[in-house]
């Protein structure tokens, strides 16, 4: 991958993606927050596939667990985002998926990003089945909850690096912002942009925009409650 220089420093240090793999007893314990466990039994990759699509939930350490609830302000935020990508990659060749596509990041880790982006010149995704490869892009819409805010900015961060996805973007609904992480050659993500107004030109992606003022104007037309 060819390193650009980050629009805007982030303060905050990188994260290392490999301290996930090779554990030092020397570093201090993060106690993460977990989604609560549905099924108790072991169950593979492949049995997690296989899962009707009533049955909600992503794989962690070999469990089931529930997904974080999807309210109308995140979903209003996951269409309008498909939509704009939509209209940009599919003249390209490339691919938007929404969140019922399953990814086996590892043998007992399945994940289900709000969105993923195959760019033009990759190879197709799979018709059937888990994609056992990274997408380009995985997205993903915070919700207000502490827990599901840990799991998408600690462990989600972790295991896409290491799953190899070229880019991540996470969007906070409350703080209304965009942020694009970039994967380096260590297998680090750094920041490439993080935005709050105004049109935005993506990185990586040549000719993408996203207006987030009008992103956040729709978002405001709902009601209240």
């Amino acid at each position: 991958m060819v390193q650009q220089r980050a629009e805007r420093e982030d303060p905050r240090p990188m994260v290392d993606a490999t301290l996930r793999r090779k554990p030092d007893a020397n570093l201090p314990t993060t106690v993460v927050a977990v989604a609560p466990v549905v099924a108790v039994a072991p169950m593979s990759l492949e049995e997690w596939g296989a899962l009707p699509e009533d049955d909600d939930g992503e794989l962690v350490d070999g469990r089931l667990v529930e997904e974080e609830g999807a309210d109308p302000v995140h979903e209003l935020l996951v269409s309008s985002l498909s939509a704009t990508i939509c209209a940009w990659v599919k003249p390209r060749s490339g691919f938007v998926f929404g969140s019922g596509v399953k990814y086996g990041l590892t043998p007992e880790l399945g994940r289900k990003p709000d969105l993923s982006v195959f760019l033009p010149g990759r190879p197709p995704p799979p018709r059937y089945g888990i994609c056992v490869s990274p997408a380009d892009i995985f997205v993903e819409i915070l919700s207000p909850t502490p827990e599901d805010v840990r799991r998408d900015r600690i462990q989600k961060f972790e295991e896409y690096a290491s799953f190899g996805v070229s880019f991540y973007w996470i969007i906070d609904p409350e703080a209304r912002t965009l942020e694009v992480f970039a994967l380096e050659e260590r297998g680090l993500y750094r920041r490439a942009l993080g935005a709050a107004s105004g049109v935005i030109k993506v990185p990586f992606c040549d000719g993408l925009r996203i207006d987030l003022d009008v992103v956040w104007a729709d978002a405001d037309r709902l009601g209240t409650g």
